[in-house]
This record gives structure tokens, sequence and C-alpha cells, in this order.
């Protein structure tokens, strides 16, 4: 379970709560008793980050047989709207 600082407890000891987050992935802030929001250890966030959805598809189609799992390899061709979009006046 991760730990829980008050908004108030982490503006006070800020220090702490870094420290912390050189130990776990993340800990709450909270208002009032009830979580709000989550601070992120940079380890955690470069794990969250790192890996883009396209780099993940690639791999997924190079070492996944589509048409082994009845899936039509082309499902997805001409989804993408390649038009220019609406022209916007500035």
């Amino acid at each position: 379970m991760a730990k829980a600082f008050s908004i108030a407890q982490a503006r006070h000891d800020l220090a702490a709560l870094v420290h912390d987050l050189e130990h776990q992935p993340f800990v709450q802030l909270t208002r009032r008793g009830k979580p709000v929001a989550v601070l992120l250890s940079l380890r955690e966030f470069q794990r969250l980050t790192a890996a883009h959805f396209w780099d993940a598809y690639s791999a997924f189609r190079a070492t996944t047989d589509l048409a082994k799992l009845d899936i039509d390899p082309n499902l997805f061709n001409g989804l993408r709207d390649k038009s220019s979009g609406r022209e916007v006046r500035w």
C-alpha cells in the first residue's frame, strides 16, 4: 500500500516525501483524508513514459500471428482519416 500524505504534510515535509519516493514508486496526496493526487518517483515516471504505443503495437505485430488468432491482419487498414482536418483561423 502506498504511503499517504495530506497536502499540508507534503508541503511541510517535502524532503521526507522525496526520500520516500526514492524507495517506492509513488505516494498519495490526500485532502480531508481522501486521495486527490499521486506523486511519482522519477524511476516510475520514466517507466510509464518510456514505452510508446506504436513501439508496443509494432512489437506485438512482429511477434504475433494474427491469422492464427483468426484476426484479419488488414483489420485496421484504412481506418485513419488522412485529411488535413478543418481550417482554423487565428
